[in-house]
């Protein structure tokens, strides 16, 4: 079933939102200060999106690319 039109079925977009927000919440544990705003991501918006977590925690972006794919 596919309630929201977005040619995901519905429990896959529900398992990915999960596992997305356990990442959130693990990056929120390591850089305490980042909010849901910080982490909210656009598709599309990757280059923003790393962008803005680069400023925020200091990090490179290879840092915080190795570190979502490490913990996702």
């Amino acid at each position: 079933m596919d309630l929201n039109n977005n040619n995901l079925n519905d429990r896959t977009e529900l398992r990915a939102r999960g596992g997305w927000n356990e990442v959130k919440g693990k990056a929120k544990q390591q850089w305490g200060h980042l909010t849901d705003d910080d982490l909210d991501y656009q598709e599309g918006k990757q280059d923003e999106w790393f962008g803005r977590l680069q400023q925020k925690t200091g990090e490179s972006m290879d840092d915080l690319k190795a570190w979502f794919n490490r913990n996702f």
